[in-house]
């Protein structure tokens, strides 16, 4: 008998992971140019706000703030090319449980990095810790499928996971690309990875190895 960390919702697909990007657009449009940048401060994820400030929304809606059109887009194409496969699969209320438990967590480990850090004053903006969570769960669900870089390249999708996760782990230890979050990204999968762990009662290595042997 399942526990109650895996008791299953009812089945329903209503294209949630469009709702979603829809609502990311809405916000990128209210708070990303003008006057009205400075809302990102206020829903962006900052630690001296959330901390001193008790502005404890952030950890939920810094995961609907993107800094540009370039952040946004890039970010939305994973959550859609990603989220609408992982949704028919799990069903829509599933995949919002997923997404928004994982995205929070993201924050929720972004902001304790900062903290303990000395970061007060950053900002962290943008769905990217959801959609690699998102990209690490689509590995799961099916393992044996090939994701094609830049249309071209074909990666079979759990090789992307590892390569990905390198990516960011020398960016962060090297100091590449800053001003990414690369943290956030491991956390993603973390998140995931722990999803997939205690809701599912699967391992995704076991998977990808069954997958493939």
């Amino acid at each position: 008998m399942p526990s109650l960390l895996q008791k299953k919702f009812s089945y329903s697909f209503n294209y949630a992971s469009l709702a979603i990007a829809a609502l990311n657009v809405v916000a990128f449009i209210l708070t990303g140019s003008g006057r009205n940048a400075n809302l990102q401060y206020i829903f962006g994820l900052q630690p001296v706000l959330f901390v001193k400030g008790r502005y404890y929304w952030q950890l939920l809606t810094y995961m609907f703030m993107h800094g540009s059109w370039s952040h946004l887009l890039s970010n939305m194409i994973g959550l859609l090319f990603f989220g609408l496969y992982v949704e028919k699969r799990t069903g829509s209320k599933e995949f919002i449980l997923f997404y928004l438990l994982c995205g929070i967590f993201c924050g929720a480990a972004s902001l304790g990095i900062y903290v303990l850090s000395g970061y007060w004053g950053v900002v962290l903006v943008g769905a990217s810790g959801a959609v690699y969570a998102l990209l690490l769960l689509f590995a799961v669900i099916f393992p044996r499928s090939t994701v094609f870089i830049f249309g071209l390249i074909p990666v079979p999708a759990p090789l992307l996971i590892a390569i990905y996760a390198g990516m960011a782990v020398f960016d962060q230890a090297f100091g590449m690309n800053q001003g990414v979050a690369h943290l956030t990204h491991l956390s993603g999968f973390a998140a995931a990875w722990i999803f997939c762990l205690v809701r599912y009662g699967v391992n995704p290595i076991r998977v990808w190895k069954d997958a493939f042997r």
